[in-house]
């Protein structure tokens, strides 16, 4: 990948990810006091649905920059001019690549974050504090593995059905599709998805947000979904699965839209540049 295109990718999946995540923080602090083993009104109900958002604010746009630089250097890598067929192989490799990247900057992030949903009369800064103090470095990548197997089916279903889309789209409309275009198969592709992952969801929540030292700590991902089946059944598989698809088809039309629309905007101005 050109340098124009290098810098437009890491800009745009910058702007798009801290634009998503900023704007759609209530959500996900539903979605995981929803998920959370003390129950919705215990982890706080409707109260300082802001709680770790200075994590967020943080951690979002080296974040999202780093999935869509991995994104589109990994396509670039897989070449453009692949067969029809091919295609949806090469955008699931390219997401997979770029999940395993940008979660080594989304996890400590996304823990310190949790903590702070289900704790919100605890400071974000207080609880970074308290992990590496208990728990070291270790305790910030606690549910990396369990992230990055919620993120990558995730990765597998999004990305292919949003590039598919967008290229039905293009076929019927006999021209390439609009930012806005790519926004709503963006929201359909994201929601689709999330519903399909939840129980991941659930299970990298229950992770993160459980004592050091006790058995769901250790991350095993299996283990975690059979202890949630067990005590709460299919319904507590897929906690807080509506207000999961409404954030994540919500951040689909964002993010998505955001970053193809960043992207040519930046690319166009590199072509206009001396």
């Amino acid at each position: 990948m050109d340098a124009p295109g290098f810098m437009a990718s890491l800009v745009a999946g910058g702007v798009a990810g801290a634009s998503v995540d900023l704007i759609l923080f209530p959500l996900d602090t539903i979605k995981t006091r929803l998920q959370s083993p003390q129950g919705f009104n215990k982890a706080g109900g409707f109260r300082g649905i802001y709680a770790g958002v200075p994590s967020i604010a943080v951690g979002s746009f080296p974040n999202a920059a780093m999935f869509f630089l991995t994104y589109e250097y990994v396509k670039c890598l897989l070449h453009a001019d692949s067969a029809p067929h091919v295609r949806p192989v090469k955008h699931m490799l390219a997401a997979s690549a770029g999940e395993v990247v940008a979660c080594l900057i989304r996890v400590p992030s996304e823990v310190v974050k949790q903590r702070a949903q289900v704790s919100a009369s605890s400071k974000t800064l207080q609880i970074f504090s308290t992990i590496l103090k208990e728990e070291g470095i270790q305790g910030l990548y606690r549910g990396y593995r369990s992230t990055v197997l919620r993120e990558i089916p995730f990765s597998l279903v999004q990305f292919p059905l949003w590039e598919s889309l967008k290229a039905l789209w293009s076929w019927r409309r006999g021209h390439v599709v609009d930012s806005w275009q790519s926004a709503v198969c963006g929201a359909f592709a994201g929601g689709f998805a999330a519903a399909v992952t939840t129980p991941l969801d659930v299970a990298k929540t229950r992770i993160m947000l459980a004592k050091a030292g006790s058995s769901t700590a250790d991350g095993n991902v299996l283990s975690a979904m059979h202890g949630v089946w067990r005590s709460q059944g299919l319904a507590g598989l897929f906690a807080g699965v509506f207000p999961r698809m409404a954030a994540i088809s919500l951040g689909g039309f964002i993010f998505l839209g955001a970053y193809d629309q960043t992207r040519s905007l930046l690319l166009e101005v590199g072509r206009k540049s001396p």
